[in-house]
């Protein structure tokens, strides 16, 4: 698929907008970038910052749940497809390498066959590098479940179309397109595109005109109610908070560059709204939206937490990316232990259905 088809788009075009793409797309890879940050967050152990956000939160531990264990029913419907359990293996990657490709058909296959949904990494470099669209043609890996296309928004205010939105939902099968938000990131690049000006607007747009949800996505530094407020009247309503508390791009960003001007990556790499500060700020939303927790989410317990601070689906990533290099029944073994954890924690409170867990405040101590 040519960049050339889609209007608006020109590596080449000599205007301002053109001269970042450029620079973004050709002089610095996107596809070599996307290797570099597999093998940062992989070399990298304080690339996930932790935090313990999630320990700040206790829950109500019941002696006398009376339920029975094989009893409880972790499922959910998101975005009308029923996951076994509400786990998203969250946007990580692809582009024209074997291990890109590698991990992402192992996280497809592992998805498909635990009946979890699964994102795929931001699709730009596709367009940049026509061979890189193999890495998320993933929809015969896994016909049945939830599939997510991705795009980061601001690529809205730098040529990109409706059409490119329209092509990345095509190429993955995806039931519905992220867009991604990473103003973070962005500013700590020196390719950095950091144009965000009127790009509520621009999501509006879209939003409206695609035939499938759009998702509104942070990477790691937090979704704000100011910033649902600015999108809500264009119609959108999923939105991943992605908050702070597990891989820091800005780090990931400080170790790209190397260099003494790099040390912003640094200063700013615990810079956000911690995830489950993000979810209570959304809470008087309540079921106007559909909400994502991401964003330092590890276990099975904070999964269960996340989804009784008003979370649908809990996105995890960094968990996944070294079993994804290497099969894709190694991934199948994580997300069961996730799995187990989720729903040892739902039996240790009483709870036996998803429907009795979200939102359901009694639970906290």
């Amino acid at each position: 698929m040519e960049a050339s088809r889609f209007p608006g788009y020109s590596r080449d075009a000599g205007n301002s907008k053109g001269e970042t793409a450029r620079r973004g797309m050709t002089e610095d890879s996107v596809n070599e970038r996307k290797l570099q940050h597999v093998k940062i967050v992989q070399s990298d152990p304080e690339v996930d910052r932790g935090g313990d956000h999630f320990a700040t939160i206790r829950l109500r531990h019941r002696a006398l749940p009376e339920i029975n264990l094989e009893d409880v029913d972790p499922s959910v419907v998101f975005l009308g497809k029923k996951l076994s359990f509400p786990l998203l293996i969250s946007s990580m990657t692809g582009g024209d390498h074997e291990t890109l490709r590698r991990i992402n058909k192992n996280l497809a296959l592992a998805a498909e066959a635990t009946g979890v949904a699964m994102g795929v990494g931001s699709q730009r470099v596709m367009f940049a590098e026509p061979a890189a669209r193999k890495s998320f043609d993933l929809r015969d890996f896994a016909p049945g479940t939830v599939l997510l296309a991705n795009l980061g928004a601001v690529q809205l205010n730098y040529g990109f179309t409706r059409e490119h939105c329209r092509a990345a939902i095509s190429v993955v099968g995806a039931d519905a397109l992220c867009l991604h938000l990473n103003p973070l990131q962005e500013a700590v690049q020196p390719e950095g595109n950091t144009r965000f000006d009127g790009l509520a607007r621009q999501i509006g747009h879209v939003a409206h005109e695609l035939d499938k949800p759009v998702i509104l996505k942070e990477v790691g530094a937090g979704l704000s109610a100011e910033d649902v407020a600015r999108v809500l009247d264009y119609g959108v309503r999923h939105f991943d908070v992605a908050g702070r508390g597990g891989t820091s791009f800005s780090r990931v960003e400080h170790h790209r560059h190397g260099s003494a001007s790099a040390r912003i990556g640094l200063v700013f790499q615990d810079w956000g709204i911690p995830t489950p500060e993000a979810l209570r700020q959304l809470a008087p939303y309540g079921n106007r939206i559909t909400l994502i927790a991401s964003g330092g989410v590890r276990t099975g317990i904070d999964m269960v937490k996340a989804i009784v601070l008003g979370a649908t689906v809990c996105g995890m990533a960094a968990p996944f990316l070294e079993a994804a290099t290497q099969s894709h029944e190694q991934v199948i073994e994580e997300i069961e232990l996730v799995r187990k954890e989720f729903i040892t924690a739902m039996f240790l409170l009483g709870v036996p259905t998803f429907a009795a867990l979200h939102r359901n405040s009694s639970l906290l101590l």
